[in-house]
């Protein structure tokens, strides 16, 4: 009998009835059946039972039956759960208890129990817990209550469980804590855009986020933030190589040829032009042209599709336009060949088409498919052409071209020298002349900075230094980038790209957004700010949407820069002689220029006082201007030093009205510029004064200096003043005393007041002159009449001897050495504006002809006199 722990035992040997037994208890929950075999033996020959019998083998099944011993127990003490308030779930939680019985009937748990009251939430048969209400956090933060179970034997569980409910404020999937307004103040290097944003997910599931940051800086200059200098300044900064060619220069005398294209105004204070397509096209001078010449040269511009006013297409219009349209068509002379070649746009596609000689060869077209060609945004093209290889960037970024050569329809040009801005020439058939034609092809849109520099191309770096944008989006700290995070950000840096799997790293990297602006004026005003956000779910019918959220970047007005000039006298005196040497006089020889930033600062005392701090800036531009008459060339000029202004990279515009020097440099450098300025006269041109007016500025005239007028006099000498033309205009100044200015050889004296003492004492000494030689003749005749009375006409002749007028000693002499300042500083008297002016002549006995000198007192604001 096997297994061990049954047992079979024989009751009556003559009727064979027997009894299996357990040896030990049963236990239902250690093994519910039990399985065994059994077999009889009769009781054999003999007293010793040999020989016995035995039946063939039965097996026994013993099923234990089950008593209902043990009570349910839950499997955890506590469950705890959070929802959301405000809705109603079918399930919140789950607890669950087992029953240690081995039958069904005692092992299952029949029903589940909520044992605390008045709560807001219901248990079913599976212990499936949900709320009955909807739950306010306000009212209720945390519901706790004890649930129990029943077996179906309706024994109770052991011990309850205790069920913790958190109810949690609403929850609206989408970003936390998004500012609208996000204010920069210029300086502050970078700050960070969304410090405190986070993405809430409401529990959902996500394994992907991708957010885009897009910053629109469209309408600020040429698409961003740059540096406010000319292009030919900022080339230099760059590094770029010398020797560029503006094709589109400020309409002057000198650049006739843009004067009709209407231009437009720009916040980077450049040149804009507008080209309407058709009338609006720019024919450069043969002259230019001819600098521009060989199959080596960098054409560089700023373009804009379409205009102003035009907005940026849909996806859905773009490329639909099929016209052509010329940007810039030239056929220049090679040595004994002529080279042509035109930039068009064409719908989304961007082409070259180039000749290397139009008598022989067929062109060569480059072309690219560009989204930035009609976008009708600025874009920066570079195109560097060294035939047979062309590279084109495009807002600093390299495009490689699809090459066609089967160009067989195109005509060959003509080979004459042309180049035209906006539009092709084109002879009118079935004349083949030059002279008759029309402008096809017009480009629409606008252009600005339009240069060509013939020779090696430029470097990468230098072009990408061109395009460069001084404000954009960066991220702050990649170290800190979280695993499975990536970042993207554009060429322009106006659009940042975060894309990760997990929420909490996702939210740290968002917090590390910004923005910086390295200009220290940069430009204020508002830029629009966009953040879209993309989620992907495991289960994509449920997956999150989030809206686009919108606000916008204030850049705050910066400190204006007070450029302040200095060191230069509101006079200068100097002898004419040294105006006429052959380097003329230095006008600011001392000038200083500082520039300084005023800034708010609080006091001890709790006042606001305003500091000033010099600082370290670039100017770009100086002008000397001569105030009243312009300067006449035949007998005046300003001489600048053109070596250092060559070495130095600055340029100058040198004309009768005014003098400018411009480009982009120190203060340091514009000083020593400034410091070399002289004016030469011609010999015998020197006036009695001359006044100049100085102004700087900086940011392409953004910012402007003080005004520092100087005015200029000449020190004449004698010899000057006895000059016949001299004398004659003294002479007619004594004979008119109405006149209240005369002229000396074309000098401008200072005018006499009305009742001026010169002409009166004129009178008095011709009248005294023929009073005398009346007396004479009368003399004469009563001496030869009465001799006898010598010796009483000889006592009435001396008698009338002594009034007689000596006019050898008038003379009226200049004192070339006397300084300026020691005239300026005498002191007249004065009675009134009705009285008469006082004419002094100083005639020392000790010192000889040349040495005297005049004052003439001149009644002005001052009463101070002023001597010559």
């Amino acid at each position: 009998l096997k297994p061990y722990s049954f047992e079979a035992v024989v009751l009556d040997r003559s009727t064979g009835e027997g009894l299996v037994r357990s040896k030990e208890p049963l236990d239902c929950e250690s093994q519910r059946e039990h399985s065994f075999t059994i077999q009889a033996y009769d009781c054999g020959e003999g007293p010793d039972g040999a020989n016995s019998k035995k039946s063939h083998k039965a097996t026994v099944h013993v099923r234990v039956n089950d008593v209902n011993e043990f009570s349910p127990v839950f499997v955890e003490r506590r469950y705890e759960a959070s929802v959301p308030e405000g809705r109603l779930f079918d399930r919140i939680v789950r607890v669950e208890a087992l029953d240690a019985d081995c039958s069904p009937q005692y092992s299952q748990i029949c029903f589940y129990d909520i044992i605390t009251p008045n709560v807001p939430f219901a248990i079913d048969n599976d212990g499936n817990i949900k709320n009955t209400e909807p739950l306010d956090s306000k009212r209720q933060r945390v519901h706790t209550f004890w649930v129990t179970a029943f077996d179906c034997g309706k024994n109770r569980a052991q011990a309850d469980a205790q069920v913790v409910v958190t109810v949690k404020p609403s929850c609206k999937p989408g970003w936390i804590g998004w500012s609208k307004r996000v204010e920069y103040t210029p300086g502050s290097g970078s700050i960070p855009l969304f410090p405190s944003l986070h993405l809430e997910t409401c529990e959902e599931t996500v394994w992907n986020i991708q957010a885009t940051v897009d910053l629109q800086t469209g309408h600020i200059g040429k698409g961003c933030d740059r540096d406010s200098y000319s292009d030919r300044s900022v080339r230099r900064l760059c590094g770029a190589v010398r020797g560029e060619v503006d094709l589109l220069p400020p309409p002057s005398p000198a650049a006739n040829w843009t004067s009709a294209l209407p231009t437009l105004p720009s916040s980077d204070s450049s040149l804009v032009f507008s080209f309407n397509g058709s009338a609006h096209v720019a024919v450069v001078p043969s002259s230019v042209a001819a600098a521009i010449s060989g199959d080596h040269f960098t054409l560089q511009l700023w373009m804009r599709r379409g205009g102003a006013t035009t907005q940026p297409p849909s996806n859905q219009a773009r490329g639909t336009r099929r016209e052509e349209e010329t940007i810039i068509c030239s056929t220049v002379k090679n040595d004994d060949s002529f080279s042509h070649y035109y930039l068009s746009v064409h719908g989304c596609r961007l082409s070259l088409f180039y000749w290397p000689d139009v008598s022989a060869a067929r062109p060569v077209k480059f072309l690219w498919k560009l989204e930035q060609v009609c976008d009708s945004e600025w874009h920066h093209l570079s195109l560097s052409v060294q035939f047979p290889s062309v590279t084109l960037y495009v807002d600093g970024v390299t495009f490689d071209p699809a090459l066609i050569h089967d160009n067989g329809a195109i005509p060959n040009p003509a080979p004459r020298q042309r180049m035209v801005i906006g539009a092709c020439w084109a002879p009118t058939p079935p004349l083949t002349t030059e002279s008759y034609g029309r402008y096809v092809a017009g480009y629409r849109g606008l252009l600005s900075g339009v240069t060509v520099r013939p020779g090696s191309v430029e470097p990468h770096s230098v072009v990408e230094c061109l395009y460069a944008c001084r404000e954009g989006l960066d991220f702050g700290d990649l170290e800190t980038l979280g695993s499975g995070m990536k970042v993207h950000v554009n060429p322009s840096q106006s659009v940042l790209v975060l894309e990760g799997d997990d929420i909490e790293s996702f939210n740290r990297a968002v917090q590390q957004v910004t923005y910086r602006n390295s200009l220290r004026f940069a430009t204020p005003g508002v830029r629009p700010l966009k953040l879209t956000t993309s989620l992907r779910c495991f289960n994509e019918e449920s997956c999150l949407t989030l809206r686009q959220l919108e606000g916008y970047l204030v850049v705050l007005q910066p400190d204006a820069p007070q450029i302040s000039l200095s060191g230069v006298g509101p006079h200068l005196a100097r002898p004419a002689p040294e105006f006429e040497g052959p380097r003329g006089v230095p006008l600011f020889p001392e000038l200083r220029i500082v520039c300084s930033l005023s800034h708010a600062v609080n006091t001890a005392d709790g006042w606001v006082a305003l500091m000033s701090d010099a600082v370290a800036h670039t100017l770009d531009g100086c002008e000397v201007q001569p105030l009243g008459e312009e300067l006449n060339p035949e007998r005046e000029e300003l001489l600048v030093d053109m070596d250092a202004l060559r070495e130095r990279g600055l340029e100058i515009i040198n004309t009768t009205a005014y003098i400018a020097i411009t480009g982009a440099e120190s203060i340091s450098v514009y000083e020593d510029v400034l410091r070399s300025v002289r004016y030469r006269l011609a010999k015998g041109s020197a006036r009695f004064e001359r006044r100049f007016r100085l102004s700087c500025s900086e940011m392409n005239g953004r910012y402007t200096s003080n005004e520092l007028t100087l005015e200029v006099n000449f020190l004449h000498s004698l010899d000057s003043l006895y000059h016949p033309s001299h004398l004659l205009a003294s002479q007619q100044q004594f004979l008119h005393p109405s006149h209240h200015s005369g002229e000396l050889s074309g000098h401008t004296l200072p005018n006499p007041h009305r009742n001026s003492v010169v002409p009166g004492a004129a009178t008095v000494i011709i009248m005294v002159c023929v009073g005398f030689l009346v007396v004479m003749v009368i003399l004469g005749v009563f001496r030869i009449r009465s001799i006898h009375r010598r010796g009483e006409g000889a006592r009435g002749a001396a008698k009338e001897g002594s009034g007689q007028w000596d006019d050898s000693a008038l003379t009226i002499i200049v004192n070339p050495m006397e300084s300026y300042e020691s005239r300026m500083g005498i002191s007249v008297d004065t009675e009134g504006e009705g009285e008469e002016d006082e004419e002094v002549v100083e005639s020392p006995d000790d010192a000889s002809d040349d040495q005297r000198v005049i004052i003439i007192k001149k009644e002005g604001k001052e009463g101070n006199p002023r001597r010559y």
